[in-house]
């Protein structure tokens, strides 16, 4: 994500403070329920659910860890694992943001975005990857397979399958301060073939906070066979921040930039008393019913772009149309079931 200078502030939640927190998680929800948000802080959250395992992580700024929980109401009871810590120099060794981890070709891979020592500016960040052939995740033997051979700088890398072909998107910083780009993959770090960009900040609630930014895209498959990217639309440190929708009709070719049409106003945003909604992910639930979305917000205005972005989940449904239906931020501390199927 675009970052000020909230960067320079603490990274971990006080122990204290989580005690605090799963106290109260845990007095005010049973197993079947949970209540926003999941923990006290955690900007650019994330989570794979696997065989009804939740692995969730969020930027924490020079390492990478993962909990691990089997009820997504227990999270703050986890115990984080370091997985990886940057290294002191080099290109990937500070400003470790937004870790995504994806199951591909039965191995794991996690995305992040990181800068070069020595540097704050946004031409010297990149996507990297970390590739770890082991069953579970949390084995902390990950081979570094290096940054991805983008074709600009830039954040928020993430991937998909459709239609038998791998795919990355990514947030490079082109004229308008970012923009989305895809292309195809070779393999899991490794792009071939032209890189396109898809989509600008255009819009005016892409452009709040002084910056035009588009970042943090997310593929989400439609029912009936469409394609749908949610990304995240201006400056972190506005209220303004909200998620914004990309689509691309059945048989149509990811690669091509007019196959992409733009919602026309935010799919997510500040309501309820939850304010900055961004920064998203999809999982399912355990049974596969269900739908679900992580994203962070803050719990007052004007709280800035800082690590007291907290994850909230909700499930969501589709339209008639086979349009994804996020509606409005569910309020902080109202009880809601867990994903169906749970143990």
């Amino acid at each position: 994500m675009v970052r000020c200078s909230w960067y320079k502030t603490r990274w971990l939640i006080g122990a204290g403070t989580l005690a605090m927190f799963a106290a109260r998680v845990a007095s005010a929800a049973d197993a079947s329920t949970y209540t926003n948000p999941l923990l006290p802080g955690g900007p650019d959250p994330w989570i794979t659910q696997v065989d009804g395992v939740y692995y969730y992580m969020h930027t924490l700024g020079n390492r990478i860890a993962l909990w691990r929980t089997d009820n997504i109401a227990h999270l703050a009871q986890a115990t984080p694992l370091v997985v990886w810590t940057a290294p002191t120099t080099g290109p990937n060794a500070h400003s470790i943001w937004a870790p995504e981890l994806h199951r591909l070709d039965g191995k794991w891979f996690l995305y992040y975005s990181a800068t070069a020592s020595g540097f704050t500016d946004d031409k010297h960040r990149a996507v990297f990857v970390l590739e770890n052939d082991a069953a579970d995740p949390m084995n902390t033997h990950w081979i570094d397979r290096g940054r991805v051979n983008t074709a600009r700088p830039g954040i928020d890398g993430t991937v998909f399958t459709h239609a038998g072909k791998r795919y990355f998107v990514y947030s490079p910083y082109t004229e308008t301060d970012t923009s989305l780009a895809i292309a195809a993959m070779k393999n899991p770090w490794t792009l071939t073939g032209p890189e396109n960009v898809i989509a600008r900040p255009n819009q005016p609630w892409e452009q709040q906070g002084g910056r035009k930014i588009v970042e943090g895209p997310e593929f989400l498959p439609g029912p009936n066979g469409d394609l749908f990217l949610t990304y995240s639309a201006s400056a972190c440190w506005s209220d303004g921040y909200s998620l914004g929708l990309l689509h691309a009709a059945p048989g149509a070719d990811p690669l091509d930039p007019a196959a992409w049409s733009k919602s026309p106003r935010p799919v997510l945003k500040s309501a309820n008393g939850v304010y900055a909604t961004g920064h998203n992910g999809f999982f399912m639930s355990p049974d596969g019913k269900e739908h679900w979305i992580i994203y962070h917000a803050n719990s007052a205005p004007d709280m800035k772009c800082t690590q007291q972005r907290a994850p909230h989940i909700q499930r969501f449904d589709w339209t008639d149309q086979g349009w994804p239906d996020f509606g409005e931020p569910v309020a902080e501390g109202v009880p809601l079931p867990v994903p169906s199927g749970t143990r």
